[in-house]
């Protein structure tokens, strides 16, 4: 039996398969969520509820926080109710949420002052590294937090990287959608050349994969993409969530982005076209669009 207690808010796609791998890990825990469906689930297998932010916080060591944006994770750790009402020294405060590294700076700037550890911890990996319990976890802010924390996150990921000083990992976090941005668009633009240019799409990356472009996504997507399963995944509005990050971010550090531009202007296409729930892989069908295929790639 662990001897941490733990506590995990926000169980969305994300967030409920990782609270699920801290319990059959053997820690405690306490869940809050404001829809009740994931609780319930959580509860029958284990878990504890809790009613606010505040109510878990005041009962365990470590809390865990997964939430869509900046102003949900500002809210939950530092508003009515929030964490920081039962803000202690030793209390951890791990966020895997992807958001903008100055708010995760100014959280552990606000909880610090009480002597709570914050570390910015966004993941990679999709719901089935969640699942699975191999995510690729960044993690920002103090070493005393991240020991404490370890043994915890050892149990959601596979590889885990201090990146340096709070809003490290979110730096670290906007960096990897940068190139995930990348590989979906370019997977895209590669499937709907092959199918409109005459080959067929599986043979040519069934070939591609096995040379220089090899990368997780083309091992990954393709069978989905051609069977015509284009459900998440990682939620297309997501992505684009992130890519604003990343933009935001690179004008407030005037850094010119210009690929990662065109890439957000794709998936905020998407969301446009009603494609927003959709796998971030589906970006294809905006390209579909622009190319005017008739017959969804890898179809017909």
């Amino acid at each position: 039996m662990q001897t941490l207690k733990l506590g995990y808010i926000g169980l969305g796609l994300m967030g409920k398969s990782m609270a699920r791998n801290l319990l059959k890990a053997g820690f405690p825990l306490v869940v809050h969520n404001r829809s009740q469906a994931a609780v319930d689930e959580l509860v029958a297998e284990g878990a504890q509820r809790a009613g606010s932010a505040a109510e878990l916080a005041a009962q365990v060591d470590i809390i865990f926080t997964n939430l869509p944006d900046s102003p949900d994770v500002e809210k939950v750790a530092l508003g009515p109710g929030g964490v920081i009402e039962a803000a202690r020294p030793g209390l951890v405060f791990v966020d895997h949420s992807t958001i903008k590294p100055a708010t995760a700076r100014y959280i552990a700037q606000q909880l610090g002052a009480y002597g709570v550890l914050c570390l910015d911890a966004p993941v990679s990996g999709g719901d089935i590294g969640a699942r699975q319990g191999t995510l690729t976890i960044m993690v920002g802010g103090p070493e005393e937090g991240l020991k404490k924390a370890l043994p915890a996150l050892q149990a959601m990921g596979k590889t885990i990287t201090h990146i340096g000083e709070s809003g490290a990992g979110q730096i670290a976090k906007a960096c990897n959608q940068i190139m995930v941005a990348a590989q979906m668009v370019a997977m895209g633009e590669l499937l709907v050349f092959a199918q409109k240019a005459g080959a067929d799409p599986r043979k040519v990356v069934e070939a591609i994969r096995a040379g220089a472009a090899q990368c997780w996504t083309l091992d990954v997507k393709p069978p989905r993409l051609f069977s015509g399963n284009r459900q998440p995944g990682f939620k297309a509005y997501m992505q684009a969530k992130d890519l604003g990050i990343v933009m935001d971010s690179a004008r407030q550090y005037g850094v010119p982005l210009p690929a990662a531009a065109v890439h957000t202007q794709l998936f905020n296409a998407m969301l446009q076209m009603g494609m927003g729930e959709l796998d971030n892989s589906a970006v294809l069908g905006v390209l579909e669009a622009l190319a005017g295929v008739a017959t969804p790639v890898g179809e017909g």
